[in-house]
């Protein structure tokens, strides 16, 4: 099963709407947002856009937290769950957060197969242990190109998207 992990998308629409097209053409039905979407509104658009289910951390942008926490009420395929998350997709065991040093005391207790985060804007893979510690990069755009990631379960593996490109 293919995902996608994406962060930082700091309410840049065109992106938000190029990363959605590419996600429907590929069948991803599971999107990971590792914060920083921004406005709460925007929060909104993104869910109801997706065909799937979005998982979602805040980040250090994300302004009125009550408000998306509100709308998402109304948002049956959006699960927030506040500053960090855990689920299960196939047989991987994954952690999200938004910050690096919470990503990295994350894959640090052995817990997980896999730990996504942003902040920093930085496209970054590491292991840690036997955790694969990733960071998608930023859908905004501020600071570094335009990118997200899809991770491949049947694989094992993470493939950076440059928007770019797509």
């Amino acid at each position: 099963m293919k995902f996608a992990i994406i962060s930082d998308s700091h309410d840049n629409l065109p992106n938000i709407y190029k990363m959605l097209e590419f996600l429907k053409k590929e069948n991803i039905t599971i999107m990971i947002h590792c914060g920083d979407v921004c406005a709460p509104s925007v929060m909104a658009e993104i869910a109801s856009k997706f065909d799937g289910q979005m998982h979602l951390v805040f980040g250090n942008v994300d302004g009125d937290q009550e408000k998306m926490n509100e709308l998402a009420k109304d948002l049956p395929n959006l699960t927030i769950y506040g500053e960090r998350g855990e689920l299960q997709i196939d047989n991987k065991k994954i952690g999200f957060v938004h910050f690096p040093w919470e990503a990295e005391t994350m894959a640090k207790t052995g817990k997980y197969d896999l730990v996504f985060y942003g902040h920093d804007h930085k496209a970054w893979e590491k292991k840690v242990g036997n955790c694969t510690l990733r960071n998608p990069g930023t859908l905004a755009g501020l600071f570094s190109k335009a990118t997200f990631a899809i991770y491949d379960t049947e694989i094992d593996k993470a493939q950076l998207i440059l928007l770019e490109r797509i």
